[in-house]
């Protein structure tokens, strides 16, 4: 079972959408699939939690990780195969890795994390915190997003990732995310 968490060999263009709730992810990462001609991997988080919360009225635990991560790469991997040339994740298993360690006071499964380190992506756009914060369901830090973001950027600089902080509004980061990812493509 563990090895569902592995991404599958392809010679795509992968980018992660990273950073604290309310950011603008994932409709970033619809513009930039519909821009690109491709697919994106929606959060399966969303789906997962939303789906808890609408049948039990709770919140995440620390058992429902690991079926987060399981799901998320199985989007991931699915996807991947009808993508063109590039493809856009709104999330990874690094995320959850933030996620579980700052609400579960440092913890993180030994299993989500070994591959939270081992799969690899091509550029990660960590999306500033500078958008309006929207209540749903699941959103629970409005307070705390200074802290989140400095938690994510320091994430991406401990493992070494190539990443790209978004600023500004909507159109901004569509074009510096396009810019950036029209240089990997080499066009």
């Amino acid at each position: 079972m563990e090895e569902k968490l592995g991404q599958e060999p392809t010679d795509l263009i992968k980018i992660v959408l990273f950073g604290p709730e309310s950011t603008g992810k994932t409709t970033l990462a619809q513009e930039l699939a519909e821009h690109f001609a491709t697919v994106w991997v929606p959060e399966y988080a969303r789906e997962y939690l939303q789906k808890k919360w609408d049948e039990e009225q709770k919140v995440c635990e620390p058992q429902d990780l690991l079926p987060i991560a399981y799901g998320q790469m199985r989007l991931e991997n699915e996807l991947a195969q009808k993508a063109n040339k590039v493809l856009i994740c709104d999330t990874d298993l690094l995320e959850t890795k933030v996620y579980s360690e700052a609400y579960y006071v440092g913890y993180c499964d030994p299993i989500l994390e070994k591959y939270a380190l081992r799969n690899k992506y091509d550029l990660y756009f960590l999306t500033f915190i500078d958008v309006p914060w929207k209540k749903d369901d699941l959103r629970d830090k409005p307070d705390e997003r200074k802290y989140m973001f400095a938690y994510f950027k320091k994430t991406l600089e401990k493992y070494g990732r190539n990443f790209v902080i978004l600023k500004g509004d909507k159109e901004t980061r569509l074009k510096t995310a396009i810019q950036h990812i029209n240089k990997l493509l080499g066009t």
